[in-house]
C-alpha cells in the first residue's frame, strides 16, 4: 500500500510507505531469492530476516533515499533497477551507480547513523522488491556472519563500480558511455526492449539531450539498437558490447566477485 505525499517535484516521486501486512515468505511469488544477495545467503540466515523483509514496489522515478537524510531501509530488488545520483546546486543529476537484483540499494546504512550520500532513484520499475529495516541490517551485519561476509563484498565492489564510472565519464566518449550503460539496463532488466527518454539517458550520463539523439542515431545506424518514442530495443547485442568502453567488462567483473561461494564462517 502506498501512501504518496504531495510532492511531484520535476516529474520525481517521493513516495512514504505504511507498513504492510504482507511479509515475505518462502513460497511468496517472486521469493526474495529473486535478488541475488538474498539468494546466495545460507538458509539459516534468510530464515532470520524473513519475518523484518517486506515485499514493496518500486514504482518509476521514485525517490528511495534522499541526500543527506537518514536511511531507514535497504532495499533488495528483484527486479528492474535503481541509480544513485549526485545531485548539484543547480539541481541538475548525474548517475554514478547503478543497482538491479545483483544488490542492495543503501549499502552504507552498514554505519550506525549513516545518512544517504546520494539519492536513489527507481530507473525501471517492479512489483518485486524486498526492504529491510536499516536496524535490523545493522544487527544482522554485527554478528559477523556469512550476512556480514557478502554484504561487505558487495560494498567493496560497488565502490569499485562508482570508481570505474568516474573514470568512465572522465575518458570515454559518449558513444562508449552510452553503449555501456545500455548493457548495464539490458543485463538488470532482462528484456531486450524497454522504455527510455532521452531526458532520463542525458541526465544519467550529464550532457545534453542533443548529444543522446547523436548518438543513440549513430547506434541505431549502425544496426546496434532501435529507438523510437521513448521505447528502446537492443538489437545486436555482440557488437553494442564491442562498442562499449573497457568499463563494462570491469563492472562484470567486479559484480562476479561479489558472487564467490561464501566462506565457513558462524551463522
Amino acid at each position: 500500500m502506498l501512501s504518496r505525499e504531495s510532492s511531484l517535484a520535476d516529474g520525481f516521486v517521493t513516495v512514504k510507505r505504511k507498513r504492510s501486512a504482507s511479509r515475505a515468505s518462502p513460497d511468496a511469488p517472486a521469493a526474495p531469492g529473486a535478488n541475488e544477495l538474498l539468494g546466495a545467503l545460507p538458509a539459516e540466515v534468510l530464515h532470520r530476516l524473513l519475518p523484518a523483509l517486506e515485499r514493496v514496489p518500486l514504482v518509476l522515478k521514485e525517490i528511495l533515499h534522499q541526500t543527506g537524510e537518514p536511511i531507514e531501509y535497504v532495499y533488495f530488488p528483484g527486479g528492474g533497477f535503481v541509480s544513485e545520483l549526485t545531485v548539484l546546486e543547480t539541481g541538475e543529476m548525474v548517475e554514478i551507480a547503478t543497482i538491479g537484483r545483483e544488490g542492495v540499494v543503501g549499502i552504507f546504512a552498514s554505519d550506525d547513523g549513516q545518512h544517504a550520500p546520494s539519492v536513489s532513484m527507481v530507473q525501471a520499475a517492479t512489483d518485486a522488491c524486498y526492504r529491510l529495516p536499516t536496524t535490523v541490517f545493522r544487527t544482522e551485519m554485527d554478528r559477523g556472519n556469512a550476512f556480514h561476509e557478502l554484504m561487505t563484498r558487495y560494498m567493496h565492489a560497488h565502490v569499485g563500480l562508482i570508481m570505474q564510472s568516474t573514470a568512465c565519464n572522465a575518458i570515454h566518449t559518449v558513444e562508449q558511455r552510452l553503449a555501456r550503460w545500455l548493457l548495464m539496463a539490458h543485463d538488470r532488466v532482462g528484456l531486450d526492449e524497454f522504455p527510455l527518454t532521452q531526458e532520463f539517458v542525458a541526465m544519467m550520463l550529464g550532457v545534453s539531450r542533443p548529444s543522446v539523439t547523436i548518438v543513440a542515431g549513430t547506434l541505431q545506424k549502425a544496426g546496434l539498437i532501435t529507438y523510437h518514442r521513448g521505447h528502446l530495443a537492443i538489437v545486436d547485442r555482440e557488437n553494442l558490447e564491442a562498442a562499449s568502453c573497457e568499463c563494462y567488462r570491469v563492472a562484470r567483473r567486479l559484480l562476479a566477485s561479489v558472487r564467490k561461494p561464501l566462506g565457513k564462517r558462524k551463522r
